[in-house]
């Protein structure tokens, strides 16, 4: 999966998430749609560092918006992800589309 290597599972479901909110991908509403769709909390610490790697690594790019008045003046990092990024997407969900045709279905039986 080129040099840059493998995305954890939390990395991929924030990087599918960046990739979905599109122009409204930054801390809060990341955060929300990770934990609608797992349906648990998530920690926004863990959130922020999976975005951190997930810069260095070059698969997202992160931008600070205009500061907001109804935030007191803070501005908002925005995330996108990378041409880089979406190439690993693609190249995760192959990879996995694969191992899972590959599993043994184990209907009604349990782990």
């Amino acid at each position: 999966m080129g040099e840059r290597g493998y995305l954890g599972e939390f990395e991929l479901m924030v990087i599918l998430t960046v990739v979905y909110l599109g122009e409204e991908a930054y801390g809060v509403p990341i955060v929300r749609e990770l934990e609608r769709r797992r349906g648990r909390g998530v920690a926004v610490g863990s959130v922020y560092a999976a975005l951190e790697r997930l810069e260095t690594k070059g698969l997202v790019a992160s931008r600070w918006g205009d500061p907001t008045p109804e935030r007191g003046g803070k501005a908002r990092r925005y995330f996108a992800v990378t041409r880089q990024g979406m190439r690993t997407i693609r190249e995760t969900r192959q990879i996995l589309s694969d191992l899972w045709r590959k599993v043994p279905q184990v209907e009604g039986e349990h782990a």
